[in-house]
């Protein structure tokens, strides 16, 4: 049986919201089977509203991933999401004190380690998969991005292939393929950290957007390389990212995937294009228990050796 998760105790931090500019108090809470993720908007002390991590509440995907309900807003999840997928973690409750979720070091890599501090453990009730039986595409021009079943004796519950293409010489045409039967969420795939280029930052501040963006939480590429003084963490590291952004995208799915997910030139809008179209072709999919799957890897329980910014290779 694969049993539901939820952190062991709360635990909170506070970071910049990449858009805002704010300071940002991020609570994360633990909650009862069945209870899913959900977001709490706070202003001012005050109580909003509450938005569970479901596609149904996605009001906009043109700079992130942003969740909306009652008139109030909550912006950039996508990272936040993406941790809790990784690691497997299927319940919490999450205070969200302004308007977005903090960009911490612009990865995932920060809420991993909040989720490892607070720990992770079992509920008594069993986990539901949503298992793909067919195949469902999306385009936008030379944009698509497919979800379908995983392959014959496949021993792993979720692959993603990102494939990113960028006329600039640190990047260029990259490929990642991750998979849970051969490597770990936590150490290849949530340090990966969010880019940008200089003259689309210039201009984006210019209208007063990615007020908190900086180079201590995003990649940013001048015209021929990268500016960050301490470089990339891995080679590949912009393909890796939107493996990251993909785990976060797709879980508004509300269910964790069996399946295989390829992605070419794919962000946000793209992703959510993806999540409608798979939920309203039911017959491409089948809600299943872990326990009919015993033989899959699925996310693990965290290692707790894990810190923030550290590769366990």
């Amino acid at each position: 049986m694969f049993f539901q998760r939820t952190l062991k105790n709360e635990i909170s931090c506070v970071g910049i919201g990449l858009h805002s500019g704010l300071k940002v108090r991020l609570v994360l809470k633990p909650a009862p089977a069945h209870h899913g993720i959900k977001l709490q908007r706070f202003e001012n002390g005050q109580l909003l509203t509450t938005i569970p991590a479901s596609s149904e509440f996605v009001v906009d995907t043109s700079l992130a991933t942003t969740l909306g309900r009652d008139g109030h807003v909550i912006g950039t999840v996508e990272h936040l999401l993406s941790a809790f997928s990784g690691l497997g973690v299927d319940n919490a409750l999450v205070e969200v004190h302004g308007p977005e979720v903090p960009i911490m070091d612009g990865s995932a890599n920060p809420f991993v380690y909040l989720l490892k501090t607070a720990g992770i453990t079992r509920q008594v009730e069993g986990k539901s998969y949503l298992r793909m039986i067919g195949t469902v595409t999306v385009s936008e021009g030379d944009k698509w991005a497919r979800l379908g079943p995983q392959p014959p004796f496949s021993k792993t519950s979720l692959s993603i292939i990102s494939h990113i293409e960028f006329d600039h010489p640190m990047i260029g045409s990259q490929s990642f393929s991750f998979s849970f039967a051969k490597m770990a969420y936590d150490r290849q795939i949530s340090r990966a950290r969010t880019f940008g280029f200089l003259q689309e930052v210039e201009w984006l501040k210019a209208r007063n957007l990615a007020r908190g963006g900086s180079l201590d939480n995003a990649i940013v590429l001048d015209e021929f390389s990268v500016m960050n003084a301490d470089g990339l963490r891995f080679a590949d590291e912009f393909a890796r990212h939107k493996v990251l952004d993909c785990f976060g995208d797709v879980s508004l799915l509300g269910m964790p995937l069996i399946g295989v997910l390829e992605a070419n030139k794919t962000g946000h809008a793209l992703n959510y294009k993806l999540v409608q179209a798979v939920l309203e072709n039911t017959e491409a999919w089948e809600k299943v228990s872990g326990e009919e799957h015993s033989e899959f890897f699925f996310p693990g329980l965290p290692d707790p050796r894990l810190v923030m910014g550290e590769a366990l290779f």
